[in-house]
């Protein structure tokens, strides 16, 4: 496997226009001859598929949902970071660019995080040109908020509900795409191969989640926009449906994967109430900004009352660890910040096992500098959402939160094209792995998805499709040998799950396999308990191949048969992020090894070994990954270490 990241070369502000200005061009004539692929229906893919099909190409979008509304991306709550400084408090490009490599604990890609800076000010305008209902100043000026890892205020936001109006925008971009017929859309339609010919993708495998069918469909390139993996974990803040098939479909073809290791814990959720329960709840980051995290002083005041605990007995622990940026501290030391209290026997809230997993986080003070009305104004929702679940009123007795799986920084590695290591499969937003390193700070996912979609990948598909002869446009043959044996291995595949008739349920594994990761590979991690994950994932995945019971046939809308399939995807990938946590012998991010910490809790970094990106190649189901390195070099960004005290 070669890695080249193909960075432009010349000063880190004029990488990207030169880059543009050297890529290849479409004729706009042409661009309706060539064929493309877009799996994923999200900010990153909509918005890919939606622009694409403005200028002109050929686009089939699939996803797995009834409707491209239904994309994980509306679930993203708090905001969207921009450079524009419309608060006048110091933001820039390069300081949004400087904060996204810090928060990232100096393992991302210098060029791409500059990039994503320099674009996010674009996006701003082209949402707000689609109708995007951004909160606004009394004058009329669009209004910001604060969010984690930065000193000033760039996240713009739509109350509690960025995610949602975002992805309603570039819903809107899609369906004009749709109704002009330059998009086909195709709902209910799951990838579970790439197809590669004479070593580049040319096409996918999928299958009808309504009628059973498995087909295959051509193309000239695929961008996959598929999201993250968190749900390896079982609990997570992701929908239920979230999944890791197409990028470890893509892996197992030919694609590195490139940090799998480097997980995120959102320090603000709702607490896990039991055993039953099949996913967890996002409160936005943004909560932080007004609402201040406590625990009491002493472990006996845990089971009273929060507002009969008399202020000279709470213990605003971020506030006293990290005095700079208090409760707005980076979400990687938030969490662990908060299960080191928890494990100091003064978490709050009702006990899940042995102990009680809980923080408070409180608007009391809020609430009487600014109103109720206020506070209403710019969170109600979310506070509606937490008395919906918890039947308590965060208006009047504090939030209780906790740390849970969240977002994903690992990915299919990609160069600076958001090209994969396999030529013609291209992967965006979420799905890959370039621009957050060891932690993505708050309000950058919905940047990075729009950035991707929006402003990148239309140059750089083109510079790829620009090296395509356009006589060879559109002549992938999707009945020629290597679609055809794609599709008998995922029938064989689908066939082999169906036939197993064990005793036990994907949902049954799964939730197994969820519990060894968050013991053994959550949010702290050392060698021992890797090694020993790795062995009771290789038993359990013997376990589900022999004991799964998956009923009903594949011609079928058959939601046990989805399901097993994810979780076969899982049960493997499990394994490969063990692993590459377990090789990462250092402590970043949120990977944290606890092998390596200082006295008092914080990471500590190995630059001279590890200051690289990861990135695995399959080499067989019996056969152990073949790990390769891509180093990290920073130019423009000291390697320091991480500080927010």
């Amino acid at each position: 496997m070669k890695l080249d990241s193909k960075i432009p070369s010349g000063p880190i502000q004029d990488k990207w226009s030169n880059h543009k200005f050297s890529s290849k061009l479409v004729n706009p004539a042409n661009k309706r001859k060539y064929n493309v692929i877009v799996v994923g229906s999200g900010l990153a893919g909509g918005a890919a598929a939606a622009t694409l099909g403005e200028l002109g190409y050929n686009v089939r979008c699939f996803c797995y949902q009834d409707s491209p509304r239904r994309a994980h991306s509306i679930a993203a709550q708090g905001g969207i970071n921009a450079a524009k400084n419309y608060q006048n408090d110091g933001d820039s490009v390069y300081r949004l660019f400087y904060d996204t490599v810090k928060g990232g604990d100096f393992r991302a890609r210098e060029a791409n995080v500059h990039r994503l800076a320099e674009v996010s000010n674009s996006i701003i305008d082209q949402c707000v040109a689609q109708g995007v209902p951004f909160a606004r100043e009394y004058g009329g000026t669009l209004d910001n908020r604060s969010f984690g890892g930065a000193q000033v205020s760039r996240t713009f936001y739509a109350r509690g509900q960025t995610g949602q109006q975002l992805l309603l925008g570039a819903y809107s971009a899609l369906s004009r795409q749709i109704a002009t017929g330059q998009v086909k859309m195709y709902n209910r339609h799951e990838m579970l191969d790439v197809v590669v010919e004479d070593g580049r993708a040319v096409g996918i495998t999928t299958r009808n989640m309504v009628t059973g069918d498995v087909e295959s469909w051509a193309a000239d390139a695929v961008l996959l926009a598929t999201g993250g993996y968190s749900n390896v974990y079982f609990l997570s803040t992701n929908a239920a449906g979230c999944n890791v098939t197409a990028a470890y479909r893509a892996y197992k073809k030919g694609a590195g994967f490139a940090n799998p290791c480097y997980t995120q814990i959102h320090p603000t959720c709702i607490p896990v109430h039991g055993d039953q329960q099949s996913k967890l709840t996002l409160m936005s980051e943004s909560l932080r900004n007004d609402g201040r995290v406590w625990v009491p002083k002493k472990a006996e005041d845990v089971g009273k009352d929060p507002n009969s605990i008399p202020e000279e007995d709470r213990d605003y622990y971020l506030e006293r660890k990290y005095p700079s940026f208090g409760n707005l501290a980076p979400r990687d030391i938030s969490s662990r910040s908060a299960k080191e209290a928890c494990d100091d026997g003064r978490g709050v809230g009702p006990k899940v096992g042995d102990q009680r997993n809980g923080v408070y986080l409180d608007f009391r003070d809020s609430i009487n500098r600014l109103g109720k009305d206020k506070i209403a104004e710019r969170y109600g929702n979310l506070f509606d959402m937490y008395e919906r679940i918890t039947a308590e009123n965060a208006y009047e007795r504090p939030m209780r939160i906790f740390p849970a799986l969240h977002y994903t920084m690992g990915g299919l590695w990609v160069d600076y094209n958001l090209q994969t290591t396999i030529p013609g499969l291209f992967a965006l937003g979420e799905c890959n792995f370039s621009d957050h390193g060891g932690n993505r700070l708050g309000a950058s996912a919905l940047m990075q998805g729009l950035a991707d979609g929006y402003f990148v990948i239309p140059y750089t598909l083109g510079n790829y499709l620009g090296n395509i002869p356009v006589g060879e446009a559109g002549k992938h043959n999707p009945d020629s040998p290597a679609f055809r044996a794609s599709k008998e291995m995922v029938k064989a595949h689908n066939d082999r799950l169906l036939h197993i008739k064990g005793k036990r349920t994907a949902r049954s594994f799964h939730k197994e396999l969820g519990h060894i990761m968050w013991e053994y590979a959550g949010m702290a991690r050392n060698a021992a308990g890797l090694q020993k994950a790795i062995g009771m994932i290789s038993q359990l995945r013997a376990e589900f191949w022999s004991d799964v019971f998956v009923p009903g046939s594949e011609a079928e809308l058959n939601n046990e048969l989805e399901r097993a399939a994810r979780v076969a995807d899982f049960l493997e990938f499990g394994e490969l992020l063990c692993r590459d946590a377990l090789d990462r012998d250092e402590s970043c991010g949120g990977h944290f090894r606890e092998e390596h910490q200082t006295a008092d809790g914080e990471a500590v970094r190995d630059d001279e070994n590890f200051c690289n990106v990861s990135v695995w190649e399959h080499k067989g189901d019996k056969e152990a990954p073949v790990k390769h390195i891509e180093p990290l070099e920073f130019d423009n960004v000291k390697l320091t270490v991480r500080s927010y005290k």
